[in-house]
């Protein structure tokens, strides 16, 4: 970077890293980036976790209180890309940290490092462990060998895509289908219209999984398997994500 170019900024920075699905699969580089910034802004899945980054860095501050119930998620993420540029306009070296990997079903990640770079200051994303990664090893998936169709699955729902029975289908935010506002409950109305859907395509015997990551170490993922008919019963977790084999080998 010139002298110019930092001295316009005033020296703020945008860092956004991933802090994995369990405190464990934070990496080196993340770990490093989150350490050397002057503040740490966080959006934690469980309290555990706010925890453990608030014992990481003296200036830690949660942005979970950008989620008001019953308003829409977009107003979070606005209200959250604000609180994450605050401090960088101020020239602060700034850490924007979420859970997962920052950049899959993460709005507002993308949209500060976008605003970040329009305003002429440097910013970057770092990669890290998602949930797609730790389905792919409790679950004992090689999306090379069948291939993999993924898609959220309010987006699957309203804007339908052709369904490939050769592969793997992974489909995200099954507790919150058709969800625009922020809740902190899941709504089950939704799955009854997603089994229907998925029943044009697979027999309603086969067999899906309806899975969750385990955000502690010695507490194993969520792997409940179910005949497809059965989907629309199912009293799913917050984070839970369906996976449907391939219906033909």
């Amino acid at each position: 970077m010139s002298q110019s170019r930092e001295a316009s900024t005033g020296g703020g920075s945008l860092t956004v890293i991933g802090t994995g699905i369990r405190p464990q699969q934070l990496t080196p580089e993340s770990r490093h980036a989150l350490l050397e910034a002057d503040d740490l802004l966080y959006l934690a899945a469980e309290p555990g976790g706010g925890s453990w980054l608030e014992r990481l860095h003296p200036n830690a501050r949660s942005l979970e209180g950008c989620y008001v119930a019953g308003e829409e998620r977009r107003s979070a993420y606005e209200a959250m890309v604000e609180a994450i540029l605050e401090p960088v306009r101020r020239g602060r070296r700034v850490c924007a940290a979420f859970y997962g990997h920052p950049g899959v079903f993460v709005t507002p990640s993308h949209e500060a490092v976008r605003r970040a770079h329009a305003d002429g200051f440097p910013a970057r994303m770092l990669p890290a462990v998602s949930a797609e990664d730790c389905l792919y090893a409790d679950l004992g998936i090689d999306p090379g060998r069948s291939g993999r169709q993924s898609y959220e699955a309010t987006e699957f729902l309203e804007h339908p895509r052709p369904v490939d029975g050769r592969a793997y289908l992974i489909l995200w935010q099954i507790s919150v289908i058709g969800e625009r506002r922020a809740v902190s409950s899941p709504r089950y109305a939704g799955l009854a219209e997603l089994a229907e859907a998925l029943l044009a395509h697979y027999p309603p015997e086969h067999e899906v999984v309806v899975y969750e990551a385990s955000p502690y170490p010695l507490v194993d993922a969520i792997v409940e398997r179910l005949p497809l008919v059965a989907l629309a019963e199912e009293q799913v977790t917050p984070m839970a994500t369906l996976v449907i084999p391939p219906r033909e080998r």
